[in-house]
């Protein structure tokens, strides 16, 4: 058995230590613990022995982590710093295992190779052991190897853990070394167990490394929060500066404070254009329209129809992770109130999202009173983020992406940035870059996730709509125009009269990202010489029609369904482009414009794959049409090739799950809890 080393402290570092001791005992007397930590340990409980991994300056108050069965060494480097460390934790009664790896520009050998002996040693005779994850003289918050090797080596699991205070100071050192203050609320949490393969590969040990780094950091943002806490003076590597709302941000505050009279008045406008729901005003107005489910329950906001479907199946997954858990649904438009009413599933509610108003927010969070809050992709309302901060709600960000134009201008007002992205305790980005761009505006945890909508199921289709509108159709060659914007129908309608010398009754169905445009793209078609009928009037094509404007909501699916080209708009003009999934999950082969920067990830993997078409006019928008339309042995390979390119880029969906529970209780204390 190999023993650890209990070398006795010096006179100055014992004495330092015993004061040391009793300040932290003084601390944890002297706050309030918003959360059971007993109860907390039960859940997890039947994982020790384990590696318990923290980061870096946020250990202080770790010592009072104990609980009756789950006794843990602590592994502590050798040097001078680490004796009065080394002595205040022998004043609770710890073990301590002394070494560390090889760290700095020296790679000065710290006793490591002993260290890890006799912690894996310590967990094989019962023991769980304490280490810190990531290294000293290597970048602070990212988990090293150690901490994998010696879960690997033991078979052990890791299980990460944090615990903060609301009142702290932090140093100017490389881990923002954290001293936790008293009269302070106390916030515990525990992270998901992570099991290391005794087998594992190189590339298996890197995916648990970032495992571990991951988890450890959303559940050092969750410990914050039940400490009702502002993490950023804490955290590495954040630009610097003040989280409290600057005057831009404070000044938008009063003014939508002030507004709220005029709010009835501008709603009622909205209403008579159809885009909202007079009977449901008062849900706008911050007041609630069903009553709050019984015990835990999770609120989730998108913005509209496109969000919803990304989110919809996310709460399916968590649904079937968490079963008594329930889920509240905020949106924002009638057409995402429509698709809610027909595809949620059970325990859900929906409601509309309260304008962005602090009284209306507050009241909409005094009835709801959600125990965790996700918004959906670039929902960043400043009212509602900071009323929902305030009440020590965990905040995440899923989905989150965000345009360069709008990360400069982001950038460029730090005083509303930082105050508001600081809150989330966790983003969940669509790739790499979008979390530095998260992480660089103030956001304590940024994780590339992926993209929600790539697991997404397609789009749906209503088999009575397909009935009916299948015969007006049959045996002509489709092209869809999907989510046109004002200046691409008419390059639609070019290449439509380019084509149909060559494809004799072609039918082109144009559907505008905004319905309301289809009157005028009607008319612009007949000026064009082309005739055509709009679906909104009730309308079926006819065999002489030669365009068809599905000026309708939700029912892209349909369109996808029936033609076998498709070619996705906002791209032809910069607009960013619009979302080719749906279109490829239906089996349509994709054509874009050049402007598809806002789903780049998406549209790169595809383009690598040969497996989308870039356009820049009419012309070629006939010919890449044509040729698709006339080899169906093409068109099959490009389908195929598509659906290998989103394979690649799936699992957001399991990953987006497996952060968001880091934030929601565990199922049996639930059943403790009823």
């Amino acid at each position: 058995m190999a023993m650890t080393q209990q070398k006795p402290p010096g006179l100055i570092a014992s004495a330092t230590g015993s004061l040391l001791a009793r300040y932290i005992r003084f601390v944890a007397r002297s706050s309030r613990q918003n959360e059971d930590v007993v109860v907390r340990f039960e859940e997890h409980s039947h994982h020790h022995p384990c590696v318990v991994t923290m980061w870096h300056g946020q250990f202080l108050l770790l010592p009072l982590i104990k609980y009756p069965g789950f006794e843990a060494d602590v592994m502590l480097a050798r040097h001078g710093d680490a004796e009065v460390l080394g002595a205040t934790l022998r004043n609770f009664g710890i073990t301590l295992i002394r070494g560390a790896g090889a760290a700095g520009r020296r790679k000065k050998d710290r006793g490591g190779t002993h260290a890890y002996r006799a912690a894996v040693q310590a967990l094989r005779d019962g023991r769980s052991v304490a280490m810190t994850a990531d290294v000293p003289g290597g970048e602070a918050r990212q988990a090293g190897l150690g901490v994998v090797m010696v879960a690997r080596q033991s078979g052990r699991p890791i299980l990460p853990m944090a615990i903060a205070t609301s009142r702290y100071l932090a140093f100017n050192t490389w881990s923002r070394m954290t001293l936790n203050l008293p009269w302070s609320d106390l916030g515990f949490a525990i992270g998901e167990a992570i099991h290391v393969p005794r087998d594992a590969s190189p590339e298996q040990l890197e995916t648990c490394r970032k495992a571990v780094e991951d988890s450890l950091n959303a559940t050092t943002q969750l410990a914050y929060a039940r400490a009702n806490a502002d993490p950023a003076r804490a955290t590495p590597g954040l630009p610097r500066g003040s989280t409290e709302p600057g005057v831009r941000l404070r000044a938008y505050r009063t003014l939508t404070s002030l507004a709220r009279p005029v709010a009835p008045m501008l709603l009622r406008m909205r209403e008579r254009h159809g885009k909202e729901d007079p009977s449901r005003r008062n849900e706008r107005l911050g007041q609630p329209g069903a009553p709050r489910p019984q015990g835990q329950l999770a609120w989730f906001h998108a913005a509209s129809v496109g969000e919803t479907n990304a989110i919809l199946p996310l709460i399916s997954a968590l649904r079937e992770e968490r079963p008594t858990l329930s889920f509240l649904l905020t949106t924002g438009t009638v057409t995402s109130a429509k698709l809610a009413s027909e595809r949620l599933g059970p325990r859900t509610v929906h409601q509309y999202a309260p304008l962005d108003a602090p009284q209306y927010v507050r009241s909409f969070l005094d009835h709801w009173r959600p125990d965790l809050a996700v918004l959906t992709e670039s929902e960043i309302w400043p009212n509602l983020i900071l009323e929902t901060s305030a009440r020590g709600i965990p905040l995440a960000l899923v989905n989150a992406r965000m345009t360069k134009r709008s990360y400069k201008r982001w950038r460029s007002n730090t005083g509303v940035s930082r105050p508001l992205f600081s809150r989330f305790s966790v983003v969940l980005a669509q790739n790499e870059l979008l979390a530095r761009r998260f992480k660089s505006l103030g956001a304590m945890s940024a994780l590339a996730a992926g993209n929600l909508k790539i697991d997404t199921p397609p789009p749906p289709v209503d088999p009575a709509a397909l009935d009916r509108l299948r015969p007006a159709l049959d045996g002509r060659p489709l092209l869809v125009a999907a989510s046109t914007h004002e200046g691409e129908d008419a390059i639609v309608a070019q290449a439509h009269n380019q084509l149909r010398a060559t494809i004799p009754g072609l039918c082109t169905i144009i559907a505008p990202r905004h319905p309301e445009r289809g009157a005028a793209i009607a008319g612009l078609l007949k000026e064009q010489g082309l005739s055509a009928v709009q679906r909104s009037l009730g309308a079926l094509p006819e065999r002489t029609s030669d365009a068809y404007v599905a000026d309708t909501i939700g029912e892209l699916g349909l369109l996808y369904a029936l033609a076998p080209v498709a070619f996705i708009g906002g791209s032809l003009v910069d607009r960013g482009g619009q979302n080719p999934i749906e279109a490829v999950r239906q089996g349509a082969a994709v054509i874009t414009g050049p402007h598809w920067q806002n789903f780049s990830d998406t549209y790169r993997a595809l383009l690598d794959h040969e497996a989308v078409v870039v356009v820049r006019s009419a012309t070629e928008l006939a010919g890449a049409a044509g040729r698709l339309l006339g080899d169906q042995a093409e068109l099959r390979d490009m389908r195929d090739r598509a659906s290998t390119a989103l394979a690649a880029l799936s699992g957001a969906l399991p990953r987006t799950v497996e952060a968001l529970l880091q934030f929601l209780p565990a199922e049996d204390r639930l059943a403790r809890a009823s």
